[in-house]
């Protein structure tokens, strides 16, 4: 080989190319003509809406979900904390969340009547009357006091007017796997968050995995939530949706958003080599 000169090389390459049968000449017009037969991608606003669709037509399911968030400290380092969540919802009227994580443990409860927030580290809890809707019950709670439901716009009758307002872009990116269910992975853009979902592809159009990327929020935080344990015909009785006091608790008033400003949750741990 090393007696071939580049200059020789150079000839058999395009004698090569001028070869009956050679790839380089015969097969790239059926490349191209395969490519403009390739059929279109899935449509993923179709997806998405098939899939809320098909949650709206649920009267009551339950589901978990394992829930990583991260906090940005000194700049743009981030620490990531978890949160398990368990959901139940009855339509129209009621919706309980158990959340158990490493900055927070709270319950939501909402029986058609009140909302309540309980949360289970300081045994405190606050009431509000609420409309008789799970939609406007979560808007009113919100609007009047900030409070803000992990995955409440996938429970909402109206979740497809929810998660696509504002968003400018669309992509559906595959077929992936998420914990070995295979899925349709679509992402979407809006001005302040990038946000990704896969959905079960073969049978139910279930939700599997959840991402939001907040991309002007200092070190773009990510929420990601899987989702499991689907079940569409639990047994829910009505008085698991009404909030009943402990022994010991105290009950505080909801604050509105203008005075609800509390500093981010610490861990309840201190880290080795860290002062509390």
């Amino acid at each position: 080989m090393r007696g071939i000169k580049p200059r020789t090389l150079t000839l058999i390459a395009i004698l090569l190319l001028f070869l009956p049968g050679w790839a380089g000449g015969t097969t790239g017009g059926a490349a191209a003509k395969g490519a403009a037969q390739a059929p279109a991608p899935p449509d993923p606003d179709k997806i998405l809406r098939d899939m809320t669709n098909f949650l709206k037509s649920q009267r009551q399911f339950s589901f978990r979900a394992e829930v990583t968030d991260d906090q940005v400290y000194s700049g743009r380092k981030k620490l990531q904390y978890s949160l398990d969540l368990k959901v139940a919802v009855r339509r129209p009227d009621k919706i309980r969340i158990d959340g158990q994580g490493d900055l927070e443990n709270q319950e939501v409860f909402y029986d058609g009547l009140t909302l309540t927030l309980y949360n289970k580290d300081h045994n405190l809890y606050a009431i509000a009357p609420m409309p008789p809707t799970i939609d406007e019950a979560l808007s009113k709670a919100y609007r009047n006091f900030g409070l803000q439901v992990a995955l409440a716009d996938l429970v909402c009758t109206n979740a497809y007017d929810l998660m696509m307002k504002n968003v400018t872009h669309t992509l559906y990116v595959g077929l992936h796997r998420v914990r070995g269910v295979l899925c349709h992975h679509l992402a979407f853009d809006q001005e302040d968050m990038q946000w990704q979902i896969w959905i079960e592809a073969n049978g139910k159009p279930l939700p599997r995995k959840l991402l939001i990327n907040q991309k002007k929020l200092l070190g773009e935080p990510q929420w990601t939530a899987h989702l499991t344990d689907w079940n569409l015909s639990p047994q829910l009785p009505a008085n698991m949706f009404t909030f009943v006091p402990p022994t010991g608790s105290q009950q505080i008033d909801f604050l509105p958003p203008a005075k609800a400003a509390e500093p981010k949750p610490t861990p309840r741990s201190t880290k080795q080599g860290e002062k509390p």
